[in-house]
């Protein structure tokens, strides 16, 4: 059982500090300023629900005296009161624990989503088109900023490959569960029989890196540039301006070639290498973590299958916690909130089981 009185003497202790040195900013440069604000605002919800908590304990504690009283009215009035404080504790004691649950530190991070036909052909780049297509309407209904960053496009409107970014409140928290491979259950348009075919694309997620995030050096970059090609390789301008960098220890390799600027191609592809080492190190520090304790969640394992869209049925399935929907339609349409809220859930019970029993 989680222990409230070390846990709460340490946030306390903790706000104290954030609030004397807000209350010496001419102390503070502008960085340290937002970092402190920031902190001050999400310290001051628990700090408050901390407070009505201690105040239902002390009611308590002056309840009991009452029931020691000679007066028979006076403890019947005080055991009814009783009672609903303990209530009232029962239920902020879950609101705490709710409050007290780790935040994932890229929760609030923009995201690079990047989307990849596979297994299935032709059929498997219109799947990549519907699901592009169904993350630009969620964003939307957001007010996400939507943008794409590159992409390969097949001659029947379908996708081998886009990177997109997206920017706004809270982005990587809804999004960071859709990594993954999702698989397709429906009757192609070329297919003559009706017979049903099944095709795959793979969805990545990653918190958008800063520069302050992760640590690039110089001498390990390789920066290669070149002449942008269209389709079939025809070039499409006849300076060297694409961009391909390659980051020697891990090698990962990003190429860039949308914009007509070698700096603009340069810009986008480091943006995209920041974000993809950063979930290369969010990876490897689950990983450890997950060995360490089953119940972490969220490792990010991208070989397996995470949810399967079929349309013959109408139905959506979330095999990771076993949930099915049949409102396909609406799903791609980008109304996913009815997959992703079920999945910040059962992340958050689970954290909350681990510390239970921590």
């Amino acid at each position: 059982m989680v222990n409230f009185n070390i846990q709460f003497s340490k946030i306390l202790e903790k706000y104290k500090n954030v609030q004397e040195a807000l209350n010496k900013t001419e102390k503070l440069n502008s960085e340290d300023l937002i970092k402190m604000n920031k902190e001050y605002s999400d310290l001051k919800p628990l700090v408050d629900k901390i407070e009505e908590y201690k105040k239902e304990q002390t009611d308590i504690e002056n309840l009991n005296d009452l029931l020691k009283d000679n007066d028979k009215e006076i403890i019947k009035i005080a055991d009814i009161e009783l009672q609903e404080k303990k209530n009232n504790i029962i239920n902020l004691e879950n609101e705490l624990l709710k409050l007290l649950i780790p935040r994932d530190a890229n929760d609030t991070k923009n995201s690079i989503l990047e989307i990849r036909a596979g297994t299935g052909g032709d059929e498997a780049s219109l799947f990549a088109s519907d699901l592009l297509n169904m993350y630009q309407k969620y964003a939307d209904t957001n007010k996400w900023k939507f943008e794409i960053l590159s992409i390969s496009e097949t001659g029947l409107k379908g996708v081998k490959e886009v990177i997109c970014n997206i920017s706004g409140m809270n982005v990587f928290s809804k999004l960071k569960f859709e990594s993954g491979v999702h698989r397709v259950q429906r009757v192609p348009t070329t297919e003559s029989s009706g017979r049903v075919h099944t095709s795959a694309a793979t969805v990545a997620v990653l918190p958008e890196a800063e520069e302050i995030d992760v640590n690039i050096e110089e001498r390990d970059l390789r920066i290669d540039v070149f002449r942008s090609s269209g389709p079939g390789g025809q070039s499409v301008n006849t300076t060297d301006s694409a961009v391909r960098i390659t980051h020697i220890p891990s090698g990962i390799v990003v190429s860039q070639q949308d914009e007509k600027s070698q700096h603009k191609n340069k810009a986008k592809a480091m943006k995209i290498l920041r974000s993809r080492l950063l979930d290369n190190e969010i990876q490897q520090k689950n990983k450890e973590r997950s060995e360490q304790r089953k119940i972490q969640v969220g490792s990010g394992d991208r070989s397996e299958r995470i949810r399967t869209y079929n349309f013959p049925q109408g139905r959506v399935s979330d095999h990771r916690i076993n949930l099915t929907l049949y409102n396909l339609n609406e799903i791609l349409d980008g109304k996913i909130e009815d997959l992703i809220d079920p999945l910040i859930a059962e992340e958050e019970s689970k954290k909350l089981a681990g510390m239970k029993n921590e």
